[in-house]
């Protein structure tokens, strides 16, 4: 009689085991029979990463944004609604009241610009624009002193030229040299014209302080009245 049981008699009732020992294993070491499901992204909450840290496009660079001067403490910024200025401080005259203000003086100087000049061009066609380089010089530097950093047309409009450091009064000094700036290179022939439209276009670019090249030279601004 043969001792041979027939398979799968005679053997142990317990878990069957691995023919080599181990447990199956997964791909990734962990039990299973295969790698674990891909994670969705949005599984994933969104984190947004701070302004300063968010990364431009690859192969561009970040835009350069140049330091703008800080507006004195005295200055508050124009309100895009219209609405008064903070207590204790002034607002800058916008550009359109500038060109109004020097179309009004341009107007005022016409008459004694025309008297003067039909004499001088007799005499010598180059002194003119000297003598209308001197004429305006006058008005700009006497009518700011005297009017306290008002012209005729500035009046007109309601602006003043004032003093960068403090929102007061420029010294004689400053007022001098902010019109001799302005009036001074009239008195060159075509070049002195396109300094001055250079000079009054200024303001359209120049932030925050709008100023033309003869109030960077004067240390001023000029300001709306209040």
């Amino acid at each position: 009689m043969s001792t041979n049981e027939p398979y799968g008699q005679g053997q142990s009732d317990g878990p069957q085991q691995n023919p080599y020992g181990q447990a199956p294993q997964g791909s990734y070491g962990q039990p299973g029979y295969g790698p674990p499901p891909p994670q969705s992204p949005y599984d994933q909450p969104f984190q947004q990463q701070p302004p300063h840290q968010q990364q431009p496009p690859y192969g561009q660079q970040p835009p350069y944004a140049p330091p703008q001067q800080p507006l004195p403490p005295w200055l508050a910024p124009a309100s895009p609604y219209g609405g008064p200025p903070a207590p204790g401080s002034r607002v800058l005259a916008s550009p359109g009241d500038r060109f109004l203000a020097r179309l009004i003086d341009t107007a005022v100087l016409l008459i004694p610009l025309i008297v003067v000049g039909s004499v001088v061009m007799a005499v010598n066609p180059f002194l003119y624009y000297v003598v209308v380089a001197v004429l305006i010089l006058g008005y700009e530097a006497g009518m700011t002193i005297t009017q306290n950093g008002q012209t005729i047309g500035k009046k007109a409009m309601k602006i003043r030229v004032v003093a960068l450091g403090n929102g007061g009064r420029p010294t004689d000094a400053e007022y001098w040299t902010r019109a001799a700036v302005f009036a001074g290179p009239q008195a060159l022939y075509l070049v002195g014209s396109l300094f001055s439209l250079v000079d009054v276009l200024w303001q359209l670019w120049d932030k925050p302080l709008q100023q033309c090249l003869h109030d960077k030279a004067g240390k001023t601004v000029v300001v709306k009245e209040s």
